[in-house]
């Protein structure tokens, strides 16, 4: 049980959030899901936590659309411009979140605005789903 204890299982969300926020597939819910089963002390160190990683994911997929040339067209841009950097409240959606996130650095959208969007929807969803199975 050593390598359950709360530190542990902490970074473990931590890598978890950051990974499965990336183009890489992940399932940072149910690591969330267990240290709030382990650990119901740590709730909202967690929901932190898992923001964090799960957003730093986010911004590292941005920054790859950012860095791709820009004689490549994207599907869709024209529903992602429209609508802007709010667009980025549903990045926490599977697969559907991190296109976005990429198709919004390669618009060149404002990262600071974008990193906020983006924050406020991974923030929502993991506290959702941590008081949910608290």
């Amino acid at each position: 049980m050593d390598f359950f204890t709360s530190d542990l299982s902490l970074w473990g969300l931590f890598l978890s959030s950051f990974l499965s926020a990336t183009i890489l597939p992940g399932g940072s819910e149910l690591v969330l899901i267990g240290v709030v089963k382990l650990h119901p002390e740590l709730l909202w160190p967690a929901v932190a936590i898992g923001t964090v990683g799960n957003t730093l994911g986010a911004m590292a997929t941005f920054a790859m659309g950012w860095f791709l040339p820009l004689k490549h067209e994207l599907k869709h841009a024209d529903k992602i411009i429209r609508y802007g950097t709010p667009a980025l409240l549903l990045s926490w959606l599977p697969l559907i979140g991190d296109a976005l996130c990429l198709a919004a650095g390669f618009l060149r959208m404002n990262p600071w605005y974008s990193l906020l969007f983006i924050a406020i929807g991974k923030c929502a969803r993991y506290a959702i789903i941590a008081l949910s199975f608290q």
